[in-house]
C-alpha cells in the first residue's frame, strides 16, 4: 500500500489507527446507498485490509484499533484466513460488496448500524465479541463453523435472503450469550443446527419469515442456559428444535408461529433441564410436537391457542415430564396426542378438552382436577382410536391411589361395557348378562339384590308346591323360606335341602337356585372382602 496514494479520509484513518482513535466521517444518514456519499466519505476496502494486516504498528503506550463511522467502503474487504490482532469497529458504514472473513482469526468485531450486501464469515474465530447490532444485510450472513469467545449481538439486525439462508450458522459456537432480539428480523431461513451457546439464546421480539419452509432450523442446538422466543416472537414458517438441549428453561410465552397444515413447532426429542412455557397467548397454526421430549420440570400450555384443522394440533407422544399444564385458552382445533407419554401430574380443564384425543399408553401419577368418573370417562371416550383398555386401567389405578375406589370401579365397569360394543353378538349377549346380574363383578352387591329376589321367588314356589320327602318314614318340618335359602347357600346346610327331592319342573327350579346361589354368593363374598380390605 502506497501511503502517497491515500485520499484525505483514508489518510485520517491511517493516522488514527496506531492510537485506536475513532474517525467520524459524518454519518448523518448512512442507511441508503444513494445517500450523500461524496469523496470525503469514501474509503477503499484495501486500506482497511492493509491496516488490519499489520501495515502500521501501534504507537508506544497505545492500542491500535480500526474505528470508523459513517464511511462508504468500496471494493472487497477480504480478510480470509488472516490473523488480525487489532479490534475492528465500524458504525453507520455501507459496504458495496460482501466482506470476507472466512477462517480469519480476529480479536473483536463491531459492525453497528451498517448496511452490507452480505457477510461471509464461515469458520471465523473471534477472541472477544461479534457485535452486529442494528445492521442490515441484503443477502446471507454466513457464520457456519464460527467460534466466538464472547457475545454474539445481533439485536435489531435485519436479514433478507427470501427463499434462501438468511443466517447460516450451522455448528456455530458462542461461549457467552447470543442476542437475536429487539426487532431482529429475517426473510429466509435462520439456521442454527448443531450450534452451541455457552450462555443464553435470546430471540425476543424477533420476526422470522420463511413461509412454507423453516423460519428457524435449530436441530441439535445446545444452549447452556435459557432460551427466550417470546416478547412478541413471530415466525411464519416452521420452528424446528428437534434433538435440542436447553440447560435452563425454554420460553415461547406469547409467541406466534404459523405454518398451516404442516409442523409449526417441532421439538421432538428435546431435552430441557427445567421448564417449557408455551403459554399466555402462545398461538400455533400447524402442529406443535414435543414427541419424545424430556422436560425435567413443567411443560406449560395454559392460555395457548393450538390450531391444525383435520390434523394433529399437539403431539406429546412419548413425552416425559414432571408436570404438564394443558389448559388452553380455547378448545384445540385438531387432535391432541398423549399416547405413551409419562407425566407426573397432568393439569387440564374439562371446558377445553380437545374433541379428538389419543390416550393409549399414557401414564400419569395424578390428575388435577381428578373430577368424577363420569366426567373423566367423557375424556377417555374422545380417543380417536376407539376402545383401548390401557387408558381405563390407568384412570382406575389413579382413582384407587387417591382413595376414590368407587370411581375406580365405575371406570372399570365402563371399560367392560365399552369393550362389549366392539365384540361379536354371542359375546355381547354374555356380557350383557354379566352386566345386568353383577355389573361385570364391579357391582358385587347388585348380586345381593338378585339373591333376595330369588329367595322370595323360591319361597313362593315351594310354599305352593311342597317337594316330596326323600325318606317316607321320616316326617321333617318343611319351611319353604329355609329350603330356598338352603338351595342358594353355596356352602353349609340348614338341613332342608337334604330332606326333600322336588320333581319335574320344580327340580329344574331347584337346580337353577343352586347354580345362581353359587355364582351370586361368590360375587357378594368377593365384594365384601374388597370392602373389608379397604377398611
Amino acid at each position: 500500500m502506497n501511503v502517497d496514494d491515500l485520499t484525505a479520509p483514508e489518510r485520517r484513518l491511517w493516522e488514527a489507527f496506531p492510537r485506536g482513535e475513532t474517525v467520524d466521517l459524518g454519518a448523518d444518514d448512512p442507511a441508503g446507498p444513494s445517500g450523500p456519499w461524496g469523496p470525503e466519505r469514501l474509503i477503499r476496502a484495501e486500506v482497511l485490509v492493509a491496516l488490519l494486516a499489520g501495515a502500521v504498528e501501534s504507537e508506544p503506550g497505545q492500542v491500535a484499533a480500526l474505528r470508523l463511522n459513517g464511511a462508504r467502503i468500496t471494493g472487497s474487504l477480504n480478510l480470509g484466513h488472516a490473523q488480525v490482532s487489532a479490534p475492528l469497529a465500524l458504525s453507520g458504514c455501507v459496504f458495496d460488496t460482501n466482506p470476507y472473513l472466512y477462517w480469519a482469526t480476529m480479536s473483536s468485531i463491531h459492525l453497528m448500524d451498517c448496511r452490507l450486501p452480505g457477510l461471509v464469515a464461515s469458520g471465523l474465530r473471534v477472541d472477544g465479541h461479534l457485535w452486529l447490532q442494528g445492521s442490515r444485510f441484503d443477502g446471507g450472513l454466513f457464520l457456519d463453523g464460527a467460534h466466538i469467545s464472547g457475545i454474539l449481538n445481533m439485536s435489531g439486525v435485519q436479514l433478507s435472503s427470501p427463499g434462501g439462508d438468511a443466517l447460516l450458522a450451522d455448528r456455530l459456537a458462542v461461549d457467552a450469550n447470543v442476542y437475536l432480539d429487539q426487532g431482529f428480523s429475517a426473510h429466509g431461513e435462520v439456521r442454527l443446527p448443531g450450534a452451541r451457546v455457552g450462555g443464553q439464546l435470546i430471540i425476543r421480539q424477533a420476526r422470522l419469515h420463511n413461509p412454507g419452509g423453516s423460519a428457524l432450523y435449530a436441530s441439535r442446538l445446545d444452549v447452556a442456559a435459557n432460551v427466550f422466543c417470546d416478547g412478541g416472537f413471530v415466525a411464519t414458517g416452521a420452528v424446528r428444535l428437534r434433538g435440542a438441549r436447553v440447560g435452563g428453561y425454554l420460553s415461547f410465552v406469547g409467541a406466534k408461529i404459523s405454518n398451516p397444515g404442516k409442523v409449526a413447532l417441532s421439538a421432538d426429542d428435546l431435552a430441557v433441564e427445567t421448564d417449557v412455557y408455551c403459554s399466555d397467548g402462545f398461538t400455533a397454526e400447524g402442529t406443535v410436537s414435543f414427541a419424545g421430549a424430556n422436560v425435567t420440570g413443567q411443560l406449560k400450555l395454559d392460555r395457548s391457542r393450538l390450531r391444525c384443522e383435520n390434523g394433529t394440533a399437539l403431539s406429546l407422544q412419548h413425552l416425559q415430564a414432571e408436570e404438564v399444564v394443558l389448559r388452553p385458552a380455547e378448545i384445540p382445533d385438531g387432535t391432541v396426542d398423549l399416547s405413551y407419554a409419562r407425566i407426573g401430574l397432568l393439569r387440564d380443564s374439562a371446558g377445553t378438552w380437545p374433541r379428538r384425543l389419543q390416550l393409549d399408553g399414557l401414564q400419569y401419577e395424578n390428575l388435577e382436577p381428578a373430577l368424577t368418573a363420569r366426567e373423566r370417562l367423557d375424556w377417555l371416550r374422545r380417543d380417536t382410536d376407539g376402545y383401548q383398555p390401557q387408558p381405563y386401567e390407568r384412570l382406575a389405578q389413579t382413582y384407587r391411589a387417591l382413595g376414590l375406589d368407587a370411581d375406580g370401579r365405575s371406570v372399570l365397569l365402563a371399560k367392560a361395557r365399552d369393550r362389549r360394543r366392539s365384540q361379536g353378538l354371542p359375546r355381547k349377549i354374555v356380557g350383557w348378562m354379566q352386566d345386568v346380574l353383577v355389573g361385570y363383578g364391579y357391582r358385587p352387591f347388585r348380586a345381593a339384590s338378585w339373591l333376595g329376589g330369588l329367595l322370595a321367588f323360591g319361597t313362593i314356589v315351594f310354599s305352593l308346591h311342597k317337594p316330596a320327602v326323600l325318606d317316607d318314614g321320616h316326617h321333617p318340618h318343611f319351611n319353604a323360606f329355609l329350603y330356598t335359602l338352603d338351595l342358594l347357600l353355596p356352602i353349609g346346610t340348614l338341613g332342608q335341602e337334604v330332606e326333600y327331592a322336588p320333581q319335574g319342573v320344580y327340580q329344574w327350579i331347584a337346580n337353577l337356585l343352586v347354580v345362581a346361589g353359587l355364582l351370586l354368593g361368590l360375587t357378594v363374598a368377593a365384594g365384601a372382602t374388597r370392602a373389608l380390605s379397604r377398611e
